[in-house]
């Protein structure tokens, strides 16, 4: 989807047209390459040392008219062709946000469809922010989820170590290859020099970008600041001229003008390399063979794709994924209300639900479905049908999606989740039997998210009668003669009809509530309206046959907690033989007639 519509993201684009013909042996190269994207064009007033040999292996040069074509591989590095492996690399600063782990779920989704590895590879290069508490929490996120992966530091595999803090000498190693060859240079600027040069850009009103002070030094300028013993950074060499494209599977072909970049920094004075040149070695070592990332990734490919030509390595193909957006399409963040994943599963969001909902964000199969679990989504998901416009996140719709994946569970597993719940929050004293059973089936209906149990069964244990008799709903209820109801309820509890039924089930209370409806010449609302409120203490609620027999049960078989602020129902009888039926009408009539004055 959308792989056929060209982007460009430079002032001077460069057409196919432009690009200069090739002969049979270059078009050989680069297809031996395989890298989907275009030559990249430079003057040949690029330095020679660019193109000194010193890697393991010697990179094919042909030189052709103005522009110069560089195709290199090597044995050691690059995407094995018809192998797919793809990674998810987070940075461990932080909770695992949506964001990532859908970026996640789309790698695990298409490694799965095509029978490739899913690679975890924690990218710590942050030392002040990465921390092993935050890792740890993004696996747990990511197990928890349920995608589980083929290599990375917890499982081993042979492309390790999978953390970036512990691959520093393969990052050291290819930086003196780009030494060596020239792709790179040693730059002694101090930071004043380099905040002059933003200052002096920032005036003309251009953007930042390295001026190029050591980029032609002379090798007698480097030997005196390396005596001196001045600190330097490895920047890399860009092209003065030309342009680079790729093709996006997602976002088609993309188009960077080289002019407005500048050499880049791939190593600190400090030693430690720059995220960029991290990640296009990982990538290339491990042999990921699909990037699928954020969009907000994107600029970063052109530094990448320089390095990976650098270097000789192949590249691989590059999907980016849009953002997730809130609901006013602003970028989602945390003033969004909860925004990672850890967040959702505290507020009682199951796995599946996440997954499916997450999938739906950018992705879709063609039909209307919406329900999808795992399995189907591995089977059903392809990058082709991923959308690039952003995807709003709508929370309301997620809560929905959760309470239809909760109620498809098997009824064990419902079972154990509800009945766990309400042991852990104290609100009952098992977590098993025919209690529990009942309740869940009772209950299961009205909820959406497993923090909801709890407050449902509590809900139903309470007796709020008061409250609810002196609400503004209930005054048609009580002006309906609730009295003469509440008067022939009590005498049915008393002498034992209302008892004997509810030990008979739902077919005695149906029974029961039949015959009292006759007795009383009422039905339909004016039967069961009452009856509620007097039984229930609530005007809404679950279906109130099973409602009061659980409330029964439950004073019967004592589950309840005694601190759960449960009011068995002989309680809720001596309750309603306390209503003082005549100062309640009186008090309506008083509110009727202040509200009367006020109008």
């Amino acid at each position: 989807m959308g792989c056929n519509i060209k982007k460009r993201l430079n002032k001077f684009p460069r057409t196919t047209a432009d690009a200069p013909k090739t002969g049979r042996h270059e078009r050989e190269m680069a297809r031996l390459v395989g890298s989907p994207w275009a030559r990249i064009r430079v003057l040949p007033e690029l330095p020679a040392p660019l193109f000194r040999r010193g890697f393991a292996a010697k990179p094919y040069i042909s030189v052709r008219r103005r522009n110069l074509s560089v195709s290199a591989s090597y044995a050691n590095a690059g995407p094995t062709e018809g192998e797919v492996r793809v990674r998810f690399a987070p940075s461990p600063t932080g909770n695992l946000h949506v964001g990532g782990a859908r970026t996640a779920l789309f790698n695990y989704l298409f490694a799965r469809s095509q029978g490739g590895k899913f690679i975890l590879r924690i990218e710590d290069t942050d030392l002040e922010r990465s921390t092993r508490k935050s890792e740890e929490a993004m696996l747990n996120d990511l197990s928890w989820l349920g995608l589980n992966w083929d290599e990375g530091s917890s499982v081993g595999g042979d492309y390790g170590p999978y953390r970036q803090s512990e691959r520093n000498s393969l990052y050291k190693e290819y930086a003196e290859k780009l030494l060596e060859s020239g792709a790179v240079y040693r730059c002694f600027c101090s930071n004043e020099e380099l905040e002059q040069m933003k200052e002096r850009a920032k005036q003309m009103q251009l953007p930042p970008m390295y001026t190029g002070k050591w980029r032609t030094a002379s090798d007698e300028e480097i030997k005196q600041e390396l005596a001196k013993g001045t600190s330097y950074t490895y920047r890399f060499r860009v092209p003065k001229e030309g342009n680079l494209k790729i093709t996006d599977l997602i976002r088609g072909e993309v188009s960077w003008s080289l002019d407005t970049l500048g050499d880049f920094v791939i190593m600190r004075s400090n030693g430690q390399p720059v995220y960029n040149f991290c990640v296009t070695v990982d990538d290339a070592t491990m042999r990921i063979s699909h990037v699928i990332r954020a969009e907000e990734h994107l600029p970063n490919t052109l530094r990448q794709a320089l390095i990976y030509k650098a270097l000789g390595f192949s590249m691989p193909s590059f999907a980016h994924v849009s953002l997730i957006l809130a609901p006013d399409r602003s970028k989602l963040s945390k003033r969004h209300g909860a925004t990672s994943v850890g967040q959702f599963r505290e507020m009682g969001y199951l796995p599946q639900a996440m997954v499916n909902y997450l999938a739906l964000l950018g992705w879709g199969d063609g039909t209307e479905n919406e329900f999808f679990t795992i399995d189907q989504l591995v089977e059903k998901f392809s990058i082709s049908r991923v959308n690039k416009s952003g995807a709003i996140f709508d929370s309301t719709k997620l809560r929905w999606m959760n309470g239809q994946h909760l109620r498809s569970l098997p009824p064990e597993e419902l079972l154990k989740i509800f009945g766990d719940r309400w042991k852990c929050t104290g609100v009952l004293l098992e977590s098993e039997g025919i209690f529990i059973k009942d309740a869940t089936e009772l209950l299961k209906d009205g909820v959406d998210l497993i923090t909801e149990v709890d407050t449902a069964l509590s809900n139903l244990l309470s007796y709020p009668l008061y409250t609810t008799l002196s609400s503004e709903e209930c005054k048609p209820i009580v002006q309906d003669k609730l009295s003469e109801v509440a008067a022939s309820l009590i005498a049915a509890y008393d002498g034992g009809e209302l008892p004997a039924a509810l030990e008979e089930g739902h077919a005695g209370w149906q029974k029961w509530v039949k015959g009292f409806g006759k007795l009383l010449k009422r039905k339909g609302k004016s039967l069961f309206m009452p009856l509620r409120v007097l039984l229930t203490g609530k005007l809404h609620g679950p279906d109130m046959g099973g409602s009061i027999l659980l409330i029964y049960k439950a004073g019967l078989w004592g589950v309840v907690n005694p601190e759960a602020g449960f009011i068995t129902l002989a309680e809720r009888f001596k309750m309603l033989r306390e209503v003082d039926w005549e100062a309640l009408d009186k008090e309506n009539k008083q509110l009727e007639s202040v509200a009367g004055q006020s109008d």
